[in-house]
C-alpha cells in the first residue's frame, strides 16, 4: 500500500488529537486558569470589556450587580443548546469543556485580588497586564485545540448561515460588544478595553505560533547566480532554487529561497539590494525551521 493510500485510510486529525492527550488537557486547564486570573484581577475590577461573554458579563455586573461567573455560565448553556441545533454534536463538544470549565475558574479566583494584594486600580497598568495574561491564557487554551464557547459559536453560526467569515464575525460581535460598554462604563473605558484587545490578540497568536526566530526570503532576480553566490560564500547560508512562471507575461523565472536568522535578516536585504535593486523580493516569518543539514 503506498504512502498516500496509507493515509487516506487514517484519520490523521483524529490521531494527532490523541496523542499527548493528557499534555493537552493540562495545557488547557493552565490556561484557563490563567485567563480566569487575568480576568478577575485586571479587567473585571476595572470594568474593562475586551469583548467576548466574559465581557458581557461585566456589562451585567456593572448594570444590575450580577455574578460575572453566573452570568457566563448561563450564557454558554443557552450558546451550547443553540450550538448543537445549529452546528451539530460534533462541534458542540469541542467548546463543552471551556464553556463549563471558564466560569467554573472564574468563580473560583473571583477573590484572588484579596489575596495577592496587588494595586491594580490604574487603567493603563491593568489593561497592559490584562491583555498580556488574558492573551497568554488563551493561546495555551487555543494551542491545546480547545474552545472557550461563548462567542466562537455565534461566529461559527455566523460563518455557517450568514456565509460571515470568522474574522469579520469576531470584529461584529466582539466589537459591539465593546462598544456596548460605553454606554455602561463611558468611552474612557473603551479606549483601555482596546488597548487589552489588541494584546491580547498579539500574544495568543504569538503562544500558538511561537516566536518567529528565522525569516524565509523568496528572490526573483536577473542576477541569481551572484545573489545565489553571496548567500552562500559570505553569509555561509543554504539557497534552494526553483522554476516558476509569471502569471501575467507567462515567463519563465528562477526563484530563489533561503531561510536564515532573523538577525542576518539586514544583511541579506542589504546584499540584495547592492547587487540587484530591481530584484523582486518577499520575506515572511518562518515559525519553524527543521530537516536538512
Amino acid at each position: 500500500m503506498s504512502i498516500i493510500a496509507k493515509l487516506k485510510n487514517k484519520n490523521i486529525i483524529n490521531q494527532i488529537a490523541k496523542e499527548k492527550q493528557i499534555k493537552r488537557y493540562i495545557n488547557f486547564v493552565i490556561g484557563c486558569f490563567l485567563v480566569s486570573v487575568a480576568y478577575n484581577l485586571f479587567l473585571a475590577p476595572n470594568d474593562i470589556v475586551a469583548g467576548g461573554i466574559s465581557g458581557v458579563a461585566i456589562i451585567f455586573n456593572g448594570l444590575f450587580n450580577w455574578n460575572n461567573s453566573v452570568v457566563m455560565l448561563a450564557f454558554n448553556v443557552f450558546l451550547l443548546i443553540l450550538s448543537y441545533f445549529m452546528l451539530g454534536k460534533e462541534k458542540t463538544k469541542n467548546t463543552l469543556l471551556g464553556s463549563i470549565l471558564f466560569p467554573l475558574f472564574v468563580e473560583l479566583t473571583s477573590h484572588i485580588n484579596m489575596w495577592l494584594q496587588l494595586d491594580t486600580s490604574q487603567l493603563l497598568v491593568s489593561s497592559i497586564f490584562g491583555g498580556l495574561l488574558y492573551g497568554f491564557g488563551l493561546g495555551m487554551m487555543l494551542k491545546a485545540g480547545f474552545s472557550g464557547g461563548g462567542t466562537d459559536i455565534i461566529n461559527q453560526i455566523n460563518s455557517k448561515y450568514l456565509k460571515m467569515s470568522i474574522g469579520k464575525s469576531m470584529l461584529m460581535v466582539d466589537g459591539g460588544i465593546v462598544l456596548a460598554s460605553a454606554f455602561t462604563f463611558g468611552a474612557t473605558k473603551v479606549m483601555y478595553a482596546i488597548i487589552s484587545l489588541y494584546i491580547i490578540s498579539m500574544i495568543s497568536d504569538r503562544v500558538i505560533l511561537g516566536i518567529s526566530d528565522s525569516k524565509a526570503f523568496y528572490i526573483i532576480t536577473n542576477k541569481e547566480e551572484e545573489i545565489k553566490e553571496y548567500i552562500l560564500k559570505v553569509l555561509n547560508h543554504g539557497v534552494t532554487i526553483f522554476n516558476a512562471k509569471g502569471g501575467y507575461a507567462t515567463k519563465d523565472q528562477t526563484v530563489l529561497m533561503c531561510v536564515l536568522p532573523t538577525k542576518e535578516y539586514y544583511k541579506l536585504k542589504a546584499g540584495i539590494k547592492e547587487i540587484d535593486n530591481k530584484a523582486f523580493v518577499v520575506v515572511t516569518d518562518a515559525y519553524e525551521v527543521f530537516g536538512g543539514e
